[in-house]
């Protein structure tokens, strides 16, 4: 295979030179056999991530990725030929055969909070009860209690899409638990409250923004700019990771949802989309089996999906051996053993690389330095390439943060630009319970009205018997089928018969439930 024909089908990575391996190439064909770039803080994970993902977008490949640290946002514009820097990466180009030429990639700027980036929002109904549950932190009663929510959201056609949705239908579980446990198992009201709870803390996290409409749109993050370039969606991450859970949690939605979604493609050219999940050991700390089971179904097979997931993290350890081990193309930076258990993870990571004759890879793990890396990279037939110490080249863009105002204008010509700004607050759980509450509550003050207006009539008729005026019983209506539970909690407050203090009582609750925010 020619040089041109091996440079149009892959990624330059890096280099080599005295005491260097060959140049390091990433094969698009197994750029969905998903990757890993590990190392220690100040190794140049970040610098290969944005090589890695220069490299993917040059490709015609859409890229999705998180800026943790505010620093990659600088993919959006042109390196700089002056200065320091470019002489270190002048330096480090000739000496691996790379011929940089700097280039700006097109971008678009994403954020939950809507700050530094369009805002990016799901509903609570497709994040579902076990993302949530883990988000929410929720014992597995609670977690139980949430999901006979969504099941009885399903049921009752009550659409769950904000946080507003999900407290109200929350508070109607609670006023109804024995007749809920009755159908769907024991249902405490307690348990409902440490979720409202939890609900309460994630609004004050800031978490209360991801949920609702117009979310996102897949389609958006799998585009091209008219040069063919693989657009790059930037989700701003600074901010978010105050709230860790939440950021591991959206971006595994968000990877559960490519996997819902996207047609087989079995073996594309190229990938149809890479992710790139950074601080990855967020995701699996204190993770449930069900949640782990989850993350490595995804993995095993949206690849066939045309999907790549490269997960970015400090020590491979940090992933659990099923996922680690369907991790095919490996940058490993260098791993500090400054005590046993340093030692020991070094020399795991150690055992995961093809062995080289030419030097011991624990000890090249040790030793590289800022910038350089042991790699592996899927070769022919998807076989793992033979581990060699290398050069990692420069990036094409900005290294580092953007400008405010640069920024700006990057979003200003935004193919999205306007889709997402305004909060769509359609019909759904909340409105449609506060309906049939407000009807209960309207029934309930006329059948007070004509309760008096009765009493009235007979007080004027001097109506007694031998023990004294007696109020006539109501006639029930009987039901030619049996109620649906919001059917019933509707009639429950009608039969606060005839009292202000029933009917205060149905003021009050619902006063409670629905009130204005």
């Amino acid at each position: 295979m020619t040089e041109q024909a091996i440079a149009a089908d892959s990624i330059f990575v890096g280099g080599g030179g005295e005491g260097y391996g060959a140049p390091q190439r990433l094969l698009l064909k197994y750029g969905n056999r998903h990757g890993l770039i590990a190392g220690a803080t100040g190794t140049g994970k970040t610098v290969t991530l944005q090589v890695l993902a220069e490299g993917f977008s040059a490709s015609g490949v859409p890229v999705f990725m998180a800026d943790v640290k505010g620093d990659l946002a600088g993919i959006a514009v042109s390196g700089s030929a002056d200065g320091k820097l470019h002489e270190a990466f002048t330096k480090r180009s000739a000496q691996i055969g790379f011929d940089l030429q700097y280039r700006a990639f097109p971008v678009i700027f994403w954020d939950l909070f809507g700050e530094k980036g369009h805002p990016v929002r799901a509903t609570v109904a497709e994040m579902g009860p076990l993302l949530l549950s883990r988000l929410l932190e929720l014992s597995e009663p609670q977690e139980g209690v949430l999901n006979v929510a969504f099941r009885l959201s399903d049921e009752e056609a009550l659409p769950l899409l904000d946080l507003k949705d999900l407290q109200a239908l929350l508070n109607f579980v609670a006023e109804n638990a024995e007749a809920i446990s009755g159908r769907y198992g024991l249902v405490s009201k307690e348990s409902v409250g440490a979720i409202q709870r939890r609900l309460l803390v994630l609004e004050n996290e800031g978490g209360a923004g991801l949920f609702g409409e117009p979310a996102l749109d897949l389609a958006d993050l799998m585009t091209v700019d008219a040069s063919g370039a693989g657009r790059i969606s930037i989700l701003a991450a600074d901010k978010l990771m105050n709230s860790p859970r939440l950021y591991a949690t959206f971006l595994l939605w968000l990877l559960s949802e490519l996997f819902e979604l996207l047609p087989e493609v079995g073996d594309p050219d190229k990938p149809m989309l890479v992710f790139f999940f950074d601080e990855a050991h967020l995701l699996f700390t204190d993770a449930p089996k069900a949640l782990v089971s989850k993350v490595e179904q995804v993995a095993r097979l949206i690849r066939s999906k045309g999907v790549g997931v490269y997960f970015i993290t400090q020590n491979p350890a940090d992933v659990p051996d099923t996922i680690l081990g369907q991790l095919g193309n490996r940058v490993q930076h260098a791993l500090r053993a400054f005590t046993a258990k340093d030692q020991k993870d070094l020399a795991k990571a150690a055992e995961t690389y093809r062995p080289n004759p030419r030097f011991k890879i624990d000890e090249a793990i040790r030793d590289v330095g800022t910038g350089e890396a042991v790699t592996s990279l899927l070769e022919a037939k998807g076989i793992p390439g033979i581990a060699e110490r290398t050069l990692v080249r420069p990036p094409s863009s900005q290294l580092g943060p953007l400008e405010p105002s640069v920024r700006a204008a990057v979003m200003a010509g935004s193919p999205v630009r306007g889709k997402y700004d305004q909060v769509l607050d359609r019909e759904s759980a909340f409105e449609k319970l506060r309906a049939k509450a407000d009807a209960a509550a309207k029934d309930a003050a006329e059948l007070e009205q004509k309760q008096a207006d009765e009493k009235r009539e007979f007080e004027r008729a001097r109506r007694y018997d031998a023990d004294g005026y007696r109020e006539a019983a109501p006639k029930r209506s009987s039901a030619g089928r049996s109620d649906s539970i919001t059917t019933s909690f509707a009639k429950s407050f009608a039969r606060q018969l005839g009292t202000k203090s029933g009917q205060a009582l149905v003021r009050g609750i619902l006063g409670s439930i629905f009130g204005k925010r």
